[in-house]
């Protein structure tokens, strides 16, 4: 099994940058992908980035491409997501998944996920 765990969530003004941080631990070697996801109340869940475990190959929602920057650690039981210029449509709860099978923006599969990080970004 794996646990997952983020911090760094906090608040901010537009225009601030934020880095969040996503730590595994357990049988981290089974990893394929870490992914960050989002969450607004009454809004579907939203898919911000993913990185490759061990190629440290990334992708990016449309929303966040040129702002957030995805990478890991050399032992790769850290990834962090450095989320630049940030806007009050950012707010959310920031929460990090991993998966063993796929390198994929959808969120059925990843197999475990943190609680959450909360970030406000105000105007």
């Amino acid at each position: 099994q794996v646990q997952v765990k983020e911090n760094g969530g906090g608040s901010v003004q537009a225009g601030d940058s934020l880095t969040l941080s996503c730590v595994f631990s357990g049988e981290t070697e089974i990893l394929l992908a870490v992914a960050w996801f989002r969450q607004v109340p009454g809004k579907e869940r939203e898919f911000v980035g993913e990185i490759s475990k061990n190629t440290g190959r990334t992708g990016y929602a449309d929303s966040v491409r040129d702002r957030f920057i995805l990478s890991r650690d050399k032992g790769q039981r850290t990834v962090w997501l450095q989320m630049n210029s940030l806007q009050p449509e950012d707010t959310a709860v920031y929460i990090c998944a991993a998966s063993k099978y796929y390198f994929s923006n959808n969120s059925r599969d990843y197999q475990w996920w943190g609680q959450g990080t909360p970030v406000t970004v105000s105007s």
